[in-house]
């Protein structure tokens, strides 16, 4: 309702002049972290982007009373290193982490199971100190190949049971050394 120009009002409640922007100019992809091609780059340590990936963390946490750990594991490792390959594993497919994700993560790399002895070798190996370490993070997503993070976790737990865990995970199993 319009104010009677006679009627005395505070300065602060008179009605202030709107702002007018400018007309925006045109948009260019110049920023450092933009991508200019229709594709995501692929490469070691480029990341798999998808939304909302955080959330795999504590979806991995669900799983902590659950895991098997071999002597010289770290829990805190197995969650953080579980939840960058859900994040991952969802990220491919272009959608956010579920419970799911989570769960083939853990059963590649056989932390919900009794896991074999070469099994538990190279996975102490591939998750030492991956929670504190970028570098070895990287390693370890990027060492898991995409073919693997398409199965579903009954498919990943059929497969390692089976003992082709070393297919799946991209490693090559550790063997004994020969006697001279």
């Amino acid at each position: 309702m319009t104010q009677p120009s006679f009627v005395p009002i505070a300065e602060a409640d008179q009605v202030r002049p709107s702002l007018h922007l400018e007309v925006p100019g045109r948009w260019t992809t110049d920023r450092p972290a933009e991508l200019r091609i229709p594709t995501r780059p692929a490469g070691p340590s480029m990341g798999t982007p998808g939304s909302d990936q955080g959330f795999a963390l504590r979806l991995a946490r669900r799983f902590e009373d659950r895991l098997r750990l071999a002597a010289g594991e770290s829990a805190e490792d197995v969650v953080v290193g579980a939840a960058l390959l859900a994040s991952r594993r969802s990220g491919l497919v272009g959608r956010a982490p579920s419970v799911y994700d989570v769960q083939a993560a853990l059963a590649l790399w056989g932390f919900l199971v009794d896991a074999p002895a070469g099994l538990v070798a190279v996975r102490r190996r591939a998750f030492q100190s991956v929670s504190h370490d970028y570098v070895v993070q990287r390693a370890l997503v990027d060492q898991v190949p995409e073919a693997t993070l398409a199965l579903t976790p009954d498919q990943v737990t059929d497969a390692v049971a089976a003992g082709g865990w070393a297919e799946l995970i991209g490693a090559i199993e550790p063997t004994e050394p020969q006697p001279a």
